[in-house]
């Protein structure tokens, strides 16, 4: 077995994992840890946020430039910067010294071994400690309340800031625009710290020595071994008791066990599939019964710039169309409250798709009768 390879142990943003199976960290180290272009995009969207944070906030600070800035992450973190600076802003109406602090690297190693992690914004201030974290990923929905993530950066900025400020509560926003979730969660300080001497102190130190036991969840998901990890197996492997029936087929009850298992599932069929065409595309692997095969494509332009010139020279001058600019980009240009003022009853929100999710998900229940109750007689 090779040896293993260095990078920080016990991460905030790996805290759900190893809090709630310990040995994975240690075990992790012996498998390679890849990167992706959804990573390397959330990567160029925080230093461009961190750079409109500085700019709003009067600082001199260059402008990041990155292969993924696009119309929509301009847009985005936009709204991240706007929120960041609206936020600040009340904290200092309150308290006029307040503090905020871009990109701040945060120390909780007093709980958990060599632990420290970056707040993507921090704001401080007597009474308050609110902890920003920007989300660019798209995949996953995440949650402020609880987050132990989020509760890690919140110590370590106590850690850094409780002697200067007087903080009694603490709140937690996950800043997510591309799912169009902000989420806050608050916490009083006492209660927190509670927490980290109480609770996370003893398992870091487990999952630092690599103890514990594996217990098979939604924690596992982004592990590195996750594929090889028996606790998956036997997770899933009770569902070979259903015999592939039909839904109609299965109890309520039923019905409800395997819907906890089908994400996951999902997510494993991808894995295999993505792993087989790594293999036959970049490494020639043969798959019987399968090939390489060009995908679709969009055409565009190589140059619009070019295209407009040459159409214009042989006498094509129609060739532009006009179109209103984006909501999100109307708005800045105009400002929220005129916006607002001049165009709320042109806008509209369409109901999204009704989606199943676990009741852990903190969106309200839009929850229809079942129509035999329609029918029941009044009592």
């Amino acid at each position: 077995m090779s040896s293993p390879t260095h990078h920080a142990l016990l991460s905030a943003s790996s805290a759900h994992r190893w809090l709630s199976a310990p040995p994975l960290p240690r075990l992790e180290q012996y498998f390679p840890h890849s990167t992706s272009s959804a990573a390397a995009e959330g990567t160029a969207a925080h230093a461009l946020g961190e750079y409109k944070i500085h700019r709003l906030l009067g600082d001199k600070f260059k402008r990041p430039v990155s292969d993924y800035q696009s119309d929509e992450m301009e847009s985005l973190t936009d709204d991240y910067a706007s929120y960041v600076i609206e936020q600040y802003n009340q904290a200092k109406e309150f308290a006029p010294d307040a503090t905020i602090r871009v990109e701040q690297k945060l120390d909780f190693s007093k709980y958990v071994p060599e632990g420290f992690g970056t707040g993507d914004c921090v704001i401080v201030s007597d009474h308050l400690l609110h902890i920003i974290d920007f989300k660019y990923g798209k995949g996953v929905r995440v949650e402020a309340q609880n987050n132990p993530q989020m509760k890690l950066y919140s110590v370590g900025a106590l850690e850094m800031f409780g002697s200067l400020y007087n903080v009694d509560e603490v709140e937690t926003t996950i800043f997510q625009p591309r799912m169009a979730n902000i989420s806050t969660w608050t916490i009083n300080a006492k209660e927190l710290m509670h927490w980290a001497n109480s609770e996370l102190k003893e398992k870091a130190e487990l999952a630092f020595a690599g103890k514990g036991t594996v217990h098979y969840g939604p924690w596992c998901q982004f592990s590195a071994c996750n594929a090889v990890l028996r606790a998956r197996f036997d997770y899933h492997h009770k569902l070979t008791r259903f015999q592939l029936r039909s839904p109609n087929l299965l109890t309520d009850s039923q019905v409800t066990e395997v819907l906890e298992h089908i994400d996951d599932l999902n997510r494993w069929a991808h894995e295999i599939k993505d792993y087989a065409a790594d293999l036959a595309i970049n490494h020639g692997k043969q798959w019987p019964g399968y090939k390489i095969v060009e995908g679709r494509s969009v055409r565009h332009y190589k140059d619009e710039a070019a295209v407009a010139k040459i159409a214009e020279e042989h006498g094509y001058h129609d060739i532009y169309q006009k179109k209103l600019l984006p909501i999100t980009k109307l708005e800045k240009q105009v400002g929220k409250k005129k916006f607002t003022e001049l165009f709320s009853q042109e806008i509209v929100k369409p109901a999204g798709k009704p989606t199943l999710v676990p009741d852990s998900d903190s969106r309200q229940s839009i929850g229809k009768s079942n129509p035999k109750d329609e029918f029941k007689e009044e009592k």
